[in-house]
Parts: structure tokens; sequence; C-alpha cells
């Protein structure tokens, strides 16, 4: 199905999550195929809550859902100093997720980075 025509929105449904990153590529939103619908990333944050150590992110928009296909690269190998936050993506550069993509990341440390994220989910059915 193509892309639901964000001008005419029929529904818009707002959601937030977070989580921890890994060292192995997990799904932060995903947008599965025939959803009839697109999501739009409005902002990203990445915090270190390691007190000592550096940790560095790595965002990026897959192909398809669940991490699957291509990955290409929104923020690759940023540092966030310990105690500190990185806004990747914010509501004056949203990114915009088609049926079949989704959104991933990785860190360079195993319990050192959690992000949040806030979206919307857009209908136009």
């Amino acid at each position: 199905m193509a892309a639901p025509n964000i001008v005419s929105t029929a529904t818009m449904t707002l959601e937030v999550t977070g989580g921890a990153l890994t060292t192995s590529a997990a799904t932060l939103v995903n947008n599965a195929a025939s959803s009839n619908t697109v999501v739009k990333i409005v902002s990203l944050y990445v915090a270190n809550i390691d007190g000592t150590n550096s940790a560095t992110a790595t965002i990026s928009h897959y192909t398809q859902d669940d991490v699957g296909g291509t990955p290409y690269a929104i923020a690759s190998t940023i540092a966030v100093a310990a105690d500190s936050t990185v806004v990747i993506i914010d509501e004056n550069s949203p990114v915009y997720l088609t049926e079949d993509s989704s959104l991933g990341g990785l860190a360079s440390a195993n319990g050192d980075l959690q992000y949040v994220v806030s979206y919307q989910i857009i209908n136009d059915a």
C-alpha cells in the first residue's frame, strides 16, 4: 500500500517509549508492512546513566521493519559523556518511517545508554 496522505490525516496517535541500548541493534520504533500508517519521529534522546564512562550510540533508519534490510545511519558512533544526554532527533528535523521500515539503535557498551523516543502514528483512513 502507498503511504498515507498526511495532509488529510484521519487519526494521529501520540506515543512515547524508552529502553536501554545494547551492543546489538534493536528496534526503537517499528512501522510494520501493510500498517497503513506513517510514523513521524518527533524526538529521540539518548542518556548515559554511567557516572564514570563515556559510551557511543548509533541510530539508523532501516529499510524494513524489525531492524531488517539496510541500515542508514542517522547518528553514527555519537559520543555520550558520562551522566549526560544527547538529542539525536528533534521536532525541527523529524524522521518519517513509511510502511515496512524501522528506527533502530545500538551502543558501544551494555547498560550505559538509555533512550526516550516520542513519535506520532499518522493514518488517513
